[in-house]
């Protein structure tokens, strides 16, 4: 290959890339359908390609469908309804100050707004929030974890690992969204999967095919301009 035919095979890859990443978003309600087992497999093969530390490959995923969702799905819902106290093997941000609040608040009204929950509304954001535990409708979840001997690294390798997973499936026309909020519950999360209980939960991708005409599906995050996060050093 020449350089010309190099230069354009990189940008054509360059191009796929962007178009994947300008297209994907977290999807908020999905479709019933499954996605095909093969099709998954393909998925999971290419985000183990994932660069890690040391190449560790941290992470560890357990992948529901069918009844093995369901019975995740309630046991959550279970546990928000009843007011189960919630815990996290990583702690939760303490706190959102600056810019990375107006960010959080921006993304918030975005949703509320989408789907007609009025500000001050505290039915609601909760009747919202509540869907984070139904997994907004998904017929599947991966649960991921880390080594507890890894520590922190191993949480950055798995977060490496969701951003290469969120492409692959979007490259395949499959909707996902990665969730924190799964984590609050880890143990009954380990518990119903039967991960062991020394693993670390650090997030979950509820995913599937989206449910286009769903109002929460209706909008998109903005993002910060390069010169407000990136810092040029020449000297």
């Amino acid at each position: 290959m020449n350089m010309n035919d190099a230069a354009a095979a990189a940008g054509a890859d360059a191009r796929v890339l962007e178009r994947l990443l300008a297209q994907r978003h977290s999807c908020r309600a999905f479709l019933p359908q499954a996605v095909d087992a093969a099709l998954l497999r393909r998925i999971f093969a290419t985000a183990q390609r994932t660069a890690s530390w040391c190449n560790s490959q941290a992470w560890q995923l357990a992948v529901t469908s069918g009844a093995a969702t369901e019975r995740l799905r309630a046991a959550l819902l279970a546990a928000v309804d009843a007011g189960t106290p919630r815990q996290s093997d990583f702690p939760f941000p303490s706190e959102y100050t600056g810019v990375y609040q107006q960010r959080r608040r921006e993304c918030g009204l975005q949703l509320y707004q989408a789907m007609g929950v009025a500000r001050g509304d505290k039915e609601g954001a909760a009747r919202q929030a509540r869907e984070n535990f139904r997994l907004f409708g998904a017929p599947h979840v991966a649960v991921l974890t880390s080594d507890p001997g890894l520590g922190v690294y191993g949480a950055v390798d798995v977060g490496g690992y969701v951003q290469v997973l969120l492409l692959a499936m979007q490259a395949h026309g499959v909707a996902a969204i990665p969730q924190a909020a799964l984590a609050s519950y880890s143990d009954l999360v380990k518990r119903e999967l039967g991960i062991p209980g020394e693993r670390r939960m650090v997030c979950a991708i509820s995913f599937g095919y989206e449910d286009a005409a769903h109002p929460a599906n209706g909008y998109r995050t903005s993002r910060a301009a390069i010169e407000d996060v990136v810092q040029w050093v020449d000297a």
